[in-house]
């Protein structure tokens, strides 16, 4: 007869061999990319004035940080990014939890939501532009208005979800408003309105890129699109990875940030 001690050691090395395998997996495929990407450039058989090799991206890149170039385009996206995503991301919680606490409020303001939603916003760009001027603050609007309805549809049906129970124990222990929305609607609404914000970060990203293309002179944006015009390619492939880059660090974030208040998820 086998030991279970042993057995469970056994069971435990092959799962641990597993996790590498597929940590190696989740490494290959983009370095694997890469090498067929510069091969191809390097061959012509990809044209390199289109598609220059990964090499040369890193130079650029590394020749663009030196400069100080690329340092300030930074910047001035994750300052548009952060000030944007507040924006959009504050009003979306308030809103969706008064409109998943109270049905008066929720028949009133679901219609303007439902009317406004499929209305892209970098479509109302130039009304923005119009009423908020054409500096930093209608960068942040256009941003804060992509933001702020995955979030506020999000959080309004995690507290539509909350389990009755609850609901009736805080009627029955005499809770006012105040502790119903502290309590009960935001904690409950958590795990619902966390994958809302994780859809309006992913959504601010394709917003700034579009918004500074438009009407900026700094930004990764700015950068995309001022290289794509001259027809020098590799900036603007710095630009793209940068986007891609800061795009899974913020997923990382906030699944960090999620796992820290929604543990019980």
């Amino acid at each position: 007869m086998k030991d279970p001690m042993e057995m469970e050691k056994n069971e435990w090395r092959r799962e641990e061999r597993r996790r590498r395998q597929q940590q190696w997996l989740t490494i290959s495929s983009p370095i694997l990319l890469l090498a067929v990407w510069e091969l191809l450039s390097r061959t012509s058989i990809m044209n390199p004035l289109f598609f220059p090799p990964p090499s040369s991206i890193v130079s650029t890149f590394w020749q663009l940080l030196v400069s100080g170039v690329l340092p300030t385009h930074i910047g001035v996206s994750l300052t548009r990014i952060f000030l944007g995503f507040l924006a959009g991301t504050i009003p979306g919680i308030v809103i969706g939890l008064l409109i998943g606490m109270y049905r008066p409020l929720r028949a009133f303001m679901s219609p303007l939501i439902m009317a406004l939603m499929p209305i892209p916003t970098l479509a109302l760009m130039p009304l923005i532009m119009i009423v908020f001027g054409i500096g930093e603050l209608s960068k942040v609007i256009t941003i804060a208005g992509s933001v702020f309805f995955p979030v506020v549809l999000n959080t309004a049906a995690g507290v539509h979800n909350i389990d009755s129970a609850y609901v009736d124990v805080a009627k029955n222990y005499g809770a006012g408003a105040k502790d119903f929305f502290l309590r009960i609607a935001f904690p409950g609404a958590l795990p619902v309105m966390m994958e809302g914000i994780q859809m309006g970060q992913a959504i601010a990203l394709l917003t700034i890129v579009a918004a500074e293309m438009v009407n900026a002179n700094e930004g990764i944006g700015y950068l995309i699109w001022s290289s794509y015009k001259i027809f020098n390619l590799k900036p603007m492939y710095v630009g793209l990875i940068l986007i891609s880059f800061f795009g899974y660090l913020f997923s990382i974030l906030l699944r960090w940030l999620q796992r820290k208040l929604v543990p019980w998820m």
